[in-house]
């Protein structure tokens, strides 16, 4: 068999650090760039349409986004807002995807001449990322309001997140502190330290807690700016207590056959890089109580991002080498790996939504998931569906072993029934 390879759906002309999957349009937004530094290198935001073509899931290029001279380095996605962190401050977008009305001789035209690209692009230019525009669809995007969110002597904003019912946003940052703001206004509602040094990750919960991680090693739990508690999670009994572990990342996910069901799934990594690197863990806990309720081992490669599918069955994960992996969120078993898919570090990856336009793009295949990196490539990794067998075929089987039994029973035994 052999080796598995990820799909290059897309290469854009700067390096990708955020992802995010619009389940309503079904459009993949990856956004990323040079930053402030003159190297002739763009800053974007872009908004790709997927679409099934003989087949195969592919991507073409929609819109692209100008942020001049801010590199987008986390995204947050709430209906057709998004929230961008660029440098020290959140910026809020808003898209909007519109159907052209074309006339009659131009649908005829469109038809003579294939898919309506934008005038002058050279072929060079479409490689690395044109503006290319599907017949009939247009995208047009609006700044709205924009903050500064971290305060650090070099501030960064590291992580975004919407709450529940899209109305707050979370952010943190380099200086360890949360701050919570109204959306769209950006009003400022809550500012506490949740961390000395940089928030690693942050989740926001339907109950209203909050999951931070951090480099001082600690995962807390706030409602509010109130501590409810701090995770303990027990490492594997191979691996030397004198290895410290931080937090990587923190995601809520739900619990597929239970409604309103709710598990919190951490990585654990060690903290620092040694000659023969332990082990990074998988943990999920139950979020009423905060307690672990399974911790597994998820390889050597140093994690650099999760994600949840929008049902809780799968998890995604990226490494700081390019790997990528899809692991059963029950069990935390892996079943899909592509070792150094990328070649460099893995910046975020996020699962095709399961409503919406999901099932359409999906096809045949159990879970998409796309992963972007540095390399400034997006590429997508297909799960095949897990061939089972039906409940009726199986009782129907049992009934016809029952029924060859008893009459191989009764030719080895005349008058037996």
């Amino acid at each position: 068999m052999g080796r598995r390879r990820g799909v290059e759906l897309y290469r854009a002309p700067f390096p990708l650090y955020a992802l995010r999957v619009d389940p309503k349009t079904g459009l993949l937004i990856a956004a990323g760039g040079g930053g402030a530094a003159k190297t002739g290198i763009k800053n974007g935001v872009h908004f790709l349409q997927l679409e099934q073509i003989n087949g195969c899931l592919s991507a073409s290029l929609l819109h692209s986004h100008d942020t001049e001279t801010r590199a987008t380095m986390n995204l947050a996605l709430a209906g057709d807002i998004l929230a961008a962190g660029q440098d020290a401050r959140c910026q809020l977008l808003r898209f909007q995807v519109h159907q052209q009305k074309s006339s009659k001789a131009e649908r005829a035209g469109s038809k003579e001449q294939g898919p309506r690209q934008r005038k002058g692009a050279a072929p060079s230019e479409k490689k690395s990322g044109a503006e290319v525009h599907p017949e009939g669809v247009e995208l047009k995007v609006k700044n709205l309001e924009a903050v500064q969110t971290d305060f650090s002597t070099e501030p960064l904003q590291k992580v975004v997140c919407f709450n529940h019912d899209n109305t707050l946003l979370a952010t943190g940052g380099a200086d360890g502190h949360v701050r919570v703001w109204k959306v769209p206004s950006l009003e400022k509602v809550l500012d506490f330290k949740a961390h000395e040094g940089e928030i690693g990750d942050l989740a926001l919960g339907p109950d209203g807690k909050l999951v931070t991680v951090g480099w001082d090693l600690k995962a807390s739990v706030w409602q509010k700016d109130q501590l409810v508690t701090q995770l303990q999670w027990q490492e594997d009994g191979s691996t030397p207590c004198s290895t410290p572990y931080r937090y990587q990342s923190c995601r809520f996910g739900k619990v597929p056959d239970q409604p309103g069901g709710l598990r919190l799934f951490t990585v654990q990594i060690p903290h620092k890089r040694l000659r023969q690197p332990p082990p990074c863990y998988l943990t999920a806990w139950d979020s009423s109580t905060f307690l672990p309720l399974r911790t597994r081992p998820c390889g050597h490669e140093v994690i650099s991002c999760l994600s949840v599918s929008e049902s809780g069955t799968f998890l995604g994960l990226g490494t700081v080498t390019g790997s990528v992996a899809i692991y059963i969120a029950f069990s935390l078993q892996r079943l899909y790996y592509v070792k150094e898919a990328h070649g460099i570090v893995v910046t975020d990856v996020a699962f095709l939504p399961e409503k919406g336009c999901g099932p359409e793009l999906l096809g045949p295949h159990e879970t998409a998931l796309f992963s972007v990196a540095v390399d400034s490539r997006c590429q997508l990794h297909l799960l095949p569906s897990r061939r089972s067998v039906p409940v009726w075929l199986l009782l129907l089987l049992c009934v016809g072993l029952i029924i060859v039994t008893i009459l191989l029973l009764q030719s080895a035994f005349p008058g037996f029934l």
